[in-house]
């Protein structure tokens, strides 16, 4: 058994002082110092943050390495960065490629997700499919030339590794025969994104499968006062939802108002793409240039393609742009994605019996240990 002294415990609805975290392979409970059992190893946590581990459900590429390359050395590489950042769990995001790119890309995640709860770096959770099944009209940094009809075969085909598909509702039938057809034979969570549908679309998709959106506000039909949009269908119905929370994509002033609406559906997210970890310039995203300039990517044509936010960064970000308590801006990253994907009773907080997937940051977030499993996979 381990224990974590000396900080600041984060648990899902406040934040405990002066006790120290037990752990082994799972979180064993929350004692005062002097009842840490005789032999126990002590970590000094330092008066920093002690918390669960984030879960990034939306990133295409870290340190120069791309999902998409279909490598497992890019996938390593992924990991073992952003397990730098405090991610214990991640899901490699694919995007609007050729078929045969996406598929080879999934195979490698479902060959390496073994092997990734015992690595350095974070554990692949499954993967999000963003794409190709979304509207040319909203298809943002995504190549519109292999842009398909949503398609329930390929879907069903990679359940055990997809966790997450986002599609364009409006592009299935009119009767949803995609979105029935996941939703009834698999356990995907099905996201809208990429999205010319209006609201009276969105809402009827909500009620036959949808249940998450991805990255709201970025690729969808917006708020109008007659014609309301994916956006207010997202906000009104109960789907769970991805903001990317680098300040760019969505200004902080909303932060607050999402907070009210959409309280633990919220899901904090990076987008992060193959430039993050790297200095600014030039890269590539699905075989597109990209041009990295301070806080964002875009096209060679200025569109502005996804972050290079780190994920605890995007904590603080929230944490330090609004009134939401510093706990809830954690559940973001952690418990909301784990109630999202399905994985919550193991993973998500620190709560006794849970994976000891825990990480330790100084009083401004910045990673000092990153803990999977009970395992030291990270120490700065």
């Amino acid at each position: 058994m381990k224990a974590i002294v000396n900080g600041k415990i984060i648990l899902k609805d406040r934040i405990v002082e002066n006790s120290a975290l037990l752990y082994s392979d799972v979180i064993d409970g929350i004692v005062s110092p002097d009842m840490i059992p005789e032999g126990t190893e002590i970590i000094d946590a330092k008066g920093g943050y002690v918390a669960p581990g984030l879960i990034d459900m939306h990133i295409h590429g870290y340190l120069g390495k791309d999902v998409c390359d279909g490598e497992e050395e890019s996938i390593r590489t992924i990991a073992g960065g952003i397990v730098k950042n405090g991610v214990t769990g991640f899901l490699p995001t694919t995007m609007t490629e050729d078929m045969k790119t996406i598929r080879k890309a999934l195979e490698v995640c479902r060959d390496l997700k073994e092997e990734s709860k015992t690595w350095q770096g974070s554990t692949i959770l499954g993967c999000h499919a963003e794409g190709p099944f979304i509207s040319e009209a909203k298809k943002g940094a995504q190549d519109a030339k292999y842009i398909l009809k949503p398609d329930a075969a390929f879907v069903k085909e990679y359940k055990d590794i997809i966790k997450t598909i986002t599609l364009a509702p409006e592009c299935d039938t009119e009767d949803f025969k995609a979105i029935r057809e996941i939703t009834r034979d698999t356990d995907v969570v099905i996201s809208m994104g990429h999205t010319s549908a209006d609201y009276e679309t969105a809402m009827k998709s909500t009620q036959v499968g949808v249940k998450h959106v991805t990255h709201l506000f970025n690729a969808m039909t917006p708020i109008a006062h007659r014609a309301p949009g994916v956006v207010t269908a997202a906000l009104k119905s109960d789907v769970s939802c991805e903001l990317i929370v680098d300040k760019f994509h969505v200004l902080p002033d909303f932060y607050d108002i999402l907070w009210q609406l959409k309280g633990r559906k919220m899901c904090f997210i990076t987008d992060c793409l193959p430039a993050g970890g790297l200095p600014m310039g030039e890269y590539t995203l699905g075989g597109q240039k990209i041009i990295y300039r301070d806080v964002v990517c875009r096209l060679e044509d200025g569109t502005v393609a996804g972050s290079v936010l780190q994920l605890n960064k995007g904590v603080w970000n929230v944490y330090t742009s609004s009134n939401i308590p510093l706990w809830e801006c954690v559940n973001g990253a952690s418990l909301n994605p784990a109630t999202t994907l399905g994985i919550e009773k193991t993973k998500g907080s620190l709560d006794v019996g849970k994976d000891a997937d825990i990480i330790i940051t100084d009083g401004e977030f910045n990673v000092e240990k990153t803990i999977i499993g009970g395992e030291i996979r990270y120490e700065a």
